[in-house]
């Protein structure tokens, strides 16, 4: 039995749209230039942290208590921490700190996160118009789960000198509960939207406005929230018990004599970036080399044994996309050619015949745009899914078998048309929405692509039968 004593808390909110991700980027920037922080995001989210790896020079790691069983929630933590090297973890929740999976649990939920790693909750509250009520927020919120330990307070949004200190008086006054923070409603504090959240820090990080943003953030954040005070917090977390590794358990894998050390390209630029760290490091621990090339920029796919295309806005990039045929070409010859291809979401886009986009949608100009076409379907943008889901393969894929099941997640603006009559679906859902009638994964030759975001945390099978496909090439 292994104890970790790292230093934690967790920045939760009243809801949604709270300011939340703003805040904790900005502490985690400001904590960053004297501690090095460990960063974490409660839920599925990829780009919230990618503005937390940004932040902390550490890649945020993702946990989620529907997806992963309690035990791979305490690994990922541990494995995060890898060499106890980090001063304090920091992990932002997920929309309000009861939002989970259902009504009357905490399954699913910031909540949940907090208990399983014994972590002293901050909580976040939206105080534009409130001042006693806030007292009342905090209250209900303290008194729902007495499990959950809130030991601060920040409130957001504040409007002026007195609207903070009549808040700050009636909170401390009727639930003993410190506050350690007032940031003013202020717009430098924004962080800019768009039609499925924040934009990912590999485009924003662009704009030459992008950096003195988070600057600006950050100098807020220390001159209204007292740094030391929610270190101290941290530092009050009890030690966790911490059971023996499975899942990270395949260092030194790579050395085994089952075969060859394979390379994976893995597409990584502005249109293609959501990736689960966990992910690739369990890819690797099973034995990959990971090569990581653009759509965007490069002329073709580099020397590789299989290619992982992940999630991303390919819509906003589609004319770019288009306009490089000769990485469409080279990807397009290697499904043809059997090599293992694994396309999740972003990825089903870009391998798709055609993309039909939405005139008006950000600035999206309603045209038809020529894909890798390795599957022989129409991606048209519009609608909008959200949800959890569950499957199970029903055929050989590289990434699974048939009977093997999984927890996932789909978020997507787009749908699928012109499916051929005899399409493959690789994958039935058992919840979910998919790509049709309650099937995703298309498959074409060694080719998968599908809507399904899968965590390897949470579906083991993954990294380790990836591999496998590429190696048995």
């Amino acid at each position: 039995m292994t104890h970790h004593n790292t230093p934690r808390v967790l920045l939760a909110a009243d809801r949604s749209s709270a300011g939340k991700t703003t805040i904790c980027t900005g502490i985690m920037a400001a904590l960053s230039k004297r501690l090095n922080v460990q960063p974490f995001k409660v839920g599925l989210d990829y780009i919230d942290p990618s503005y937390h790896t940004l932040a902390c020079g550490r890649a945020c790691r993702n946990l989620d208590g529907y997806l992963m069983t309690e035990d791979a929630v305490l690994e990922t933590f541990s494995h995060a921490l890898g060499n106890g090297d980090a001063d304090v973890a920091i992990i932002e929740g997920v929309r309000g700190l009861h939002e989970g999976f259902e009504g009357l649990s905490d399954l699913g939920s910031t909540a949940q996160i907090a208990k399983i790693l014994k972590c002293p909750v901050v909580l976040i509250i939206d105080a534009r118009s409130i001042t006693r009520s806030a007292a009342a927020v905090a209250m209900g919120y303290s008194a729902l789960d007495p499990e959950v330990d809130i030991r601060g307070v920040i409130l957001n949004k504040i409007g002026g000198g007195r609207h903070a200190e009549k808040a700050i008086a009636a909170i401390e006054h009727y639930t003993g509960i410190p506050v350690i923070g007032v940031v003013p409603r202020d717009e430098k504090m924004g962080l800019t939207m768009r039609h499925l959240g924040l934009v990912p820090v590999h485009e924003s990080k662009r704009s030459p406005e992008f950096r003195e943003r988070i600057a600006n953030i950050m100098q807020i954040v220390s001159e209204n929230i007292d740094l030391d005070r929610l270190v101290e917090i941290a530092k009050s977390a009890e030690p966790l018990d911490m059971s023996g590794k499975s899942i990270f358990a395949g260092a030194g894998i790579a050395d085994c004599d089952t075969g060859k050390r394979v390379r994976i390209g893995v597409a990584f630029d502005e249109a293609f970036n959501f990736y689960y760290r966990d992910n690739i490091d369990l890819l690797e621990l099973h034995g990959a080399e990971i090569v990581y090339f653009s759509p965007l920029h490069d002329a073709t796919v580099p020397d590789v044994d299989g290619i992982y295309i992940g999630g991303g806005y390919p819509e906003l990039f589609a004319e770019e996309l288009e306009a490089n045929m000769r990485m469409r070409q080279s990807i397009r010859r290697a499904s043809s050619d059997g090599m293992p291809i694994y396309g999740e979401c972003g990825g089903l886009m870009y391998l798709a015949r055609t993309m039909v986009t939405k005139s008006g949608m950000h600035g999206m100009s309603g045209e038809t745009f020529e894909m890798v076409g390795a599957i022989p379907v129409t991606v048209e943008m519009g609608g909008k899914v959200v949800s959890y889901n569950v499957g199970s393969f029903t055929t050989e894929t590289p990434i699974g078998r048939p009977g093997d099941s999984f927890k996932g997640h789909e978020f997507h603006h787009s749908s699928i048309t012109d499916i051929p009559d005899d399409s493959v679906f690789a994958i039935r859902l058992e919840r979910g929405i998919g790509i049709k009638d309650g099937k995703d994964g298309l498959l074409v030759e060694n080719t998968l692509a599908e809507y399904a975001h899968l965590h390897a945390c949470s579906y083991l099978r993954f990294a380790e039968a990836f591999v496998e496909a590429c190696r048995s090439r």
